[in-house]
């Protein structure tokens, strides 16, 4: 059984890959070098699927700085920094990027469907802060017909299948998870700032912070900040 999974080296997609691999897939790993503020995730994403020993891994380019629009593309957006949980929740944040799970779906897809894969792994979350329009049920849900009206497997009735393990999980959750599966966090990365050390104030690494804070564990990945 293969499976092709969404990998950016965060703490979501990293734990959704050793998920895929306890349930018994031969794992091949997609990650986008899409002209990122934070393309260090890159790093973090080739050293998890090393360590997970996936099948293979794949890097795929373009550049969404073409059209911006998100505070990730776009270095005249600011970065939301030092913003609390409450103030995270208001609004889709300025670091959405447009259409972007979509986009990487469609090359996920593209790729399950070229080595015969049954399942495409994603790490959205519904419950995370951000509330990105991409990570929620109803969306994966028209994507899941996408895959079965738009591929030769899909009309053969054979739909390649979104999976979203962590999808109505809470943070500290997805953590706890990921210590049962023995996801090295040491090795991942979900700073939205661009540098080689984490900033510790965008609201990525809040949002990471204070789930290993509510839980008692330290992270062991070294912050600024």
């Amino acid at each position: 059984m293969k499976a092709v999974i969404l990998l950016s080296g965060g703490l979501d997609s990293s734990t959704v890959l050793y998920q895929a691999k306890t349930d018994g897939y031969e794992c091949h790993t997609i990650c986008f070098d899409y002209q990122q503020r934070h393309r260090r995730e890159l790093q973090s994403a080739f050293s998890v699927a090393q360590k997970a020993g996936v099948v293979q891994h794949q890097v795929v380019n373009f550049d969404l700085r073409q059209w911006g629009g998100s505070a990730l593309t776009d270095d005249a957006i600011a970065l939301p920094e030092e913003r609390s949980l409450d103030q995270m929740s208001q609004n889709i944040p300025v670091t959405y990027v447009p259409a972007r799970n979509t986009i990487f779906l469609s090359f996920a897809l593209g790729y399950a469907e070229a080595i015969a894969a049954e399942r495409v792994y994603i790490g959205v979350n519904a419950l995370d802060y951000s509330g990105y329009p991409d990570c929620r049920p109803d969306y994966i849900q028209a994507m899941q017909e996408v895959f079965r009206l738009g591929t030769k497997q899909g009309r053969e009735g054979k739909p390649i299948t979104i999976v979203t393990p962590l999808i109505n999980l809470k943070k500290t959750e997805i953590i706890q998870l990921g210590n049962q599966l023995g996801v090295p966090w040491e090795l991942t990365w979900s700073c939205y700032a661009g540098g080689d050390v984490a900033c510790g104030v965008c609201d990525s690494c809040r949002l990471r912070l204070a789930a290993f804070n509510e839980l008692g564990l330290v992270d062991p990945l070294v912050y600024r900040e």
